[in-house]
């Protein structure tokens, strides 16, 4: 007898390119504590597209960590390398759609463009990517090429322009953008012939039945994008929570370079689990 799906789901998805930190650690909680509270489970989901970065010890010391701390999850681990096919026939679905365009601008040239004083396409925010010049599209009739086996060059998704793309997030209320003016056309594929994270992101959320995106705050821009590519690709949407970030001493939110504050780090000079999730408990994650 096959035992049926929890009815939430969520998921824990750290990148294997550093060792995690107390904002991942805090981030993951919140994670846990939705899904206990739902009476669901976790997907724990490798994120290990970024090649440049990507380390095999930091996928043993993700999970190692993760461990560490007491989170489970349900088996198997997903690996996203493995969903590459998944990706590509999203990728296929958009291009038959005539959803996406090829792009060879590099972001040097996006950047002027932007900063032009004739422009008025709009400043990117801090963490996320410049609005895409709606001069650089090509027109919409324009004979769109085949993606071929292998690709070498970006691939775009075209926003409508002017729709207003809203979701309710649980943690920070009502969140509305502009397409074309907030946020412009953005990366479903990489020239090195990889998905973009947006894409494989939604095709993941979406295909493995994500009920609720447990993640930082700093990703709330990429969900507009993300909702977007979830319904062009036919799918449900899953719910949302942008956790608050977690900051260092200066202010600025932790990163992977915080070796000091890493979950490693910290474990060898003798903290506890106890300890690390201690003060997340002031953070309420069912507000």
């Amino acid at each position: 007898m096959v035992k049926p799906l929890p009815s939430y789901l969520g998921r824990l998805a750290p990148s294997p390119t550093g060792h995690l930190h107390l904002g991942h650690a805090r981030t993951f909680w919140l994670a846990a504590e939705r899904a206990r509270s739902a009476g669901g489970a976790l997907l724990l989901r490798n994120d290990d597209l970024d090649a440049l970065r990507f380390r095999l010890d930091f996928v043993a010391a993700m999970l190692e960590d993760l461990r560490w701390l007491g989170f489970s999850w349900r088996e198997p681990v997903v690996t996203q390398s493995t969903r590459l096919p998944r990706y590509r026939a999203a990728l296929a679905a958009l291009h038959a759609a005539g959803l996406i365009f090829p792009c060879t601008r590099t972001r040097r040239d996006v950047l002027e463009a932007v900063s032009a004083p004739h422009e008025s396409a709009a400043t990117p925010a801090p963490e996320d990517e410049p609005v895409y010049p709606p001069q650089f599209r090509p027109p919409l009739d324009a004979p769109l090429p085949p993606l071929g086996a292998v690709i070498t060059v970006n691939w775009r998704f075209r926003v409508p322009d002017g729709e207003a793309i809203s979701f309710h997030d649980a943690r920070f209320g009502p969140q509305r953008a502009v397409a074309g003016r907030d946020f412009g056309d953005f990366l479903v594929w990489r020239k090195d012939d990889a998905p973009s994270y947006q894409l494989s992101c939604a095709v993941d959320d979406a295909e493995l039945g994500i009920t609720e995106v447990v993640r930082g705050a700093d990703l709330i821009r990429s969900t507009f994008r993300q909702l977007l590519l979830i319904r062009a690709l036919g799918h449900i949407a899953p719910a949302y929570y942008h956790a608050p970030l977690m900051l260092d001493d200066r202010g600025e939110r932790l990163a992977k370079r915080h070796d000091a504050l890493s979950l490693r780090t910290l474990r060898a000079q003798g903290v506890t689990p106890a300890e690390i999730i201690a003060p997340f408990r002031t953070v309420d994650p069912t507000p």
